[in-house]
């Protein structure tokens, strides 16, 4: 009885494993499939295939840019630069989306200015942009581990410079540790967020409430990216970076 019970749960573990593989097998080649179509210019495929990739496999900072550079060369510049952002939004130390983000943006209607931030808040948020949630993830990890064998050190060494070293290098990579954690959640909190939008339409007329005969504030163009502050039935209220708001119908805009 016992090595009947064995071998079901060898079976099982088989069957298993061999599902997995399958599964893998299939994702690599949907994305072998989508390249190919990519470069032999067939978009309207590659995008349903990448669209198919991130149904089965889920969000993909990969899949996004590569599905980002099928909407530009199709010269849809509203899903092209919504993608580019997706993109970002996992994985913001992405070169190549940022450039092709700005190549994008180039066609984009709409000139907004942006308010002037704080000198220390811009460096904090580029340099929180430098990794993602994980990158972040796995250096506190390392810090921390850093911190753990510096107290080691600082206890445990027998030269008064070892215990030194020991000392403030255990500070320092606590601290680092603590931003990096900090910086982790904030990526994350980002993604969860998801307060950014796109506009979707061709044209779109803001109005001054969540109503169409409210009145009309002013104009955007697809591809501008606008902060949603709340939602009411069918509408959102938005904000531009200059500060400026207004209410647009929900259809009009994609989240990023």
């Amino acid at each position: 009885m016992g090595n009947i019970n064995h071998m079901k749960k060898i079976f099982l573990l088989f069957i298993l494993s061999g599902s997995f593989v399958l599964i893998q097998a299939q994702e690599a080649g949907l994305e072998q499939k989508a390249e190919e179509a990519y470069k032999s210019g067939q978009y309207a495929q590659a995008e349903e295939l990448y669209k198919q990739l991130l149904d089965e496999k889920g969000e993909s900072a990969e899949v996004y840019y590569n599905l980002g550079n099928t909407y530009y060369k199709m010269n849809n510049i509203g899903p092209a630069i919504l993608n580019y952002e997706r993109c970002l939004m996992l994985d913001p130390s992405d070169k190549d989306a940022q450039f092709n983000l700005e190549m994008a943006r180039a066609k984009n209607v709409d000139t907004v200015n942006v308010t002037e931030t704080f000198l220390l808040k811009r460096w904090l948020d580029d340099t929180k942009n430098l990794f993602s949630e994980r990158g972040w993830g796995i250096a506190a990890i390392c810090f921390f581990f850093l911190f753990l064998a510096s107290l080691f050190l600082f206890f445990f060494g027998r030269r008064i410079i070892l215990k030194k070293i020991g000392f403030y290098v255990g500070l320092s990579t606590l601290f680092l540790s603590i931003v990096s954690n900090s910086f982790a959640y904030s990526q994350r909190e980002k993604q969860e967020l998801r307060d950014q939008a796109i506009i979707m339409a061709a044209t779109v007329t803001i109005k001054s409430s969540p109503d169409k005969s409210g009145t009309d504030l002013f104009v955007l163009h697809e591809g501008t990216k606008v902060k949603v502050r709340s939602a009411l039935s069918n509408w959102s209220e938005i904000e531009l970076p200059d500060g400026t708001v207004g209410w647009i119908e929900n259809n009009k805009l994609e989240r990023i």
